[in-house]
């Protein structure tokens, strides 16, 4: 398996664990698509020799959704800052499951803080050879995608 396979499944794998673990939800890889989900991107530099990037984007109703359970409070009276804590809260989550999964490979990493970017029509693109890892997770209720970008 190469490192970009072995980025993708572990990335992939402890974000299904962590949301089945604070929300009993049920998630799998499911085919990407053209849907958006850019309205709120958590961000985490991954640094190492390869300065790589980590991307965790959901729409905010299903971020709401996850929130309710991660903090136990209906999504009612959940703040929009509650959701955006959530969301880089989940981000620092994998990345340092990951990080702690990956100790015995080559493959490792300092982390940097968490950070969210929100907005409406939001684009992140990157030279010709940038390199893409991305996997879609989903349930039919929640969708959630990761990008490892480096």
């Amino acid at each position: 398996m190469n490192i970009d396979e072995e980025l993708g499944q572990i990335f992939s794998s402890v974000l299904m664990e962590i949301v089945s673990t604070i929300s009993g939800f049920s998630l799998d890889i499911i085919p990407d698509s053209d849907e958006s989900f850019d309205e709120m991107t958590g961000i985490m530099s991954l640094c190492d020799n390869n300065s790589r990037i980590l991307f965790i984007s959901a729409k905010e109703k299903d971020m709401r959704q996850l929130c309710s359970y991660m903090i136990g409070v209906p999504q009612e009276e959940i703040s929009s800052d509650d959701v955006d804590d959530s969301l880089c809260e989940l981000v620092n989550m994998a990345a340092g499951s990951a990080k702690l999964r990956l100790s015995g490979s080559d493959c490792k990493f300092n982390l940097s803080s968490p950070f969210l970017l929100k907005g409406d029509n939001m684009r992140i693109s990157g030279k010709k050879k940038t390199r893409i890892i991305s996997k879609t997770l989903g349930n039919g209720d929640i969708t959630i995608k990761i990008k490892i970008v480096y």
